[in-house]
Formats: structure tokens, C-alpha cells, sequence
């Protein structure tokens, strides 16, 4: 086999796995942002009520200047 083919497909394999931990770090980056979304919410915890039934706009004026 040539050393070029050897090379090319060294570099694929290569760049496969990199592929495979850049999706498994952004993966983990994401849970992380939603769940300190969730906790400054203040609906990460397991026994506090969803926001899931609160009416249109609640939340929508919020201003958040000190």
C-alpha cells in the first residue's frame, strides 16, 4: 500500500476521534448550561412545581437591572 493511502487514512481515523470528543464535550456542555438554566429558575429541583402551567407572557417583563 502506498504511504500517501497509509497516511490519508491515518488521518481520517484521527480526525474521526476528534469528531467523537468534540460531540461528547459539547454534549456535556449543554447539560451543564441547561441545568444552571434550571437552577436559576429555580425549577432544577425535583420537588418544586414546573412552569409548565403558567399563563401566556409570565416572566416576560423582567428586569433584571440593579
Amino acid at each position: 500500500m502506498d504511504m500517501s493511502m497509509i497516511s490519508a487514512a491515518l488521518g481520517m481515523q484521527a480526525s474521526s476521534t476528534q469528531m467523537q470528543i468534540a460531540t461528547t464535550i459539547q454534549a456535556s456542555n449543554a447539560r451543564t448550561e441547561r441545568d444552571t438554566v434550571q437552577t436559576l429558575l429555580g425549577i432544577g429541583q425535583g420537588g418544586s412545581s414546573s412552569l409548565a402551567n403558567v399563563g401566556a407572557g409570565i416572566g416576560g417583563n423582567l428586569d433584571i437591572t440593579a
